[in-house]
């Protein structure tokens, strides 16, 4: 049995991961199973510069590897795209750099997640179609040129809470991606794992005729790159249609 656990921030979409895990084939094989074990931390759920820093503060962070340790994780991922960015590459290096540390063993961001999803399907062209307010998407498309990625355009749907975006029907999930589309963009990236978007992904590249990574979706794939563990899933888009790079 592999389990992979996430730090989740408060509560919004992560009935995601459930999903994800039941996609996966689940816990059912004793051996070869795949567990996908979810804590949550508290803070602010507002997007905005300086609540997302402490969100994303070691001691918060260290906090939610304490409640993972009784899962006995193989890797741990801080499921959070605003929570980290915001600290900059190199501030998010360092943040993931002690949470593997305290947690003793692989870890990665959300963040960091979109960059190795995007290398291994070797985007290099991208449209973000962002819930956060436009400081905040900037700062993602910042982490993205960082990354040597190349953001084509960006769209900020201004959206300051993660519980506003949690509510957000799956037609306007979809609709959001849509209408942000770039005809030089190799791919869509939807930032925010406040956002329900692991049943749209498939609609949304039928719709676009290209890959979607969405932040849960890359987030579940990053620690199953971590672990060696990755699984060919037809339901979860182009991402989960190869097998990646773990180098990326």
């Amino acid at each position: 049995m592999t389990t992979i656990g996430f730090i989740y921030p408060d509560h919004a979409a992560e009935d995601d991961y459930p999903l994800a895990e039941q996609l996966l084939g689940g816990t059912a094989a004793a051996e070869g199973g795949i567990r996908l074990a979810v804590e949550h931390i508290y803070g602010t759920d507002k997007h905005a510069v300086a609540e997302l820093l402490d969100l994303g503060s070691e001691t918060r962070l260290a906090d939610g590897a304490a409640l993972l340790k009784k899962h006995e994780p193989d890797a741990v991922i801080w499921a959070c795209t605003s929570g980290s960015f915001v600290y900059g590459w190199d501030g998010a290096q360092d943040q993931i750099d002690r949470l593997r540390a305290v947690a003793g063993v692989p870890a990665s961001s959300t963040s960091f997640a979109f960059v190795h999803a995007a290398r291994s399907l070797g985007v290099k062209r991208v449209a973000v179609a962002a819930t956060y307010p436009d400081d905040i998407a900037r700062l993602f498309a910042g982490f993205l040129e960082a990354g040597g990625i190349e953001v084509v355009s960006m769209a900020a749907a201004d959206i300051v809470t993660a519980a506003e975006v949690g509510a957000l029907p799956p037609e306007a999930v979809v609709e959001l991606a849509v209408r942000h589309d770039h005809p030089d963009a190799d791919a869509v990236l939807v930032p925010d794992t406040a956002m329900r978007t692991l049943q749209e992904i498939n609609t949304l590249e039928a719709a676009l005729k290209k890959p979607v990574l969405t932040a849960n979706q890359v987030t579940v794939w990053e620690g199953l790159r971590l672990t060696g563990r990755h699984r060919l899933v037809r339901s979860l888009g182009a991402l989960f249609r190869h097998v990646p790079d773990r180098s990326a």
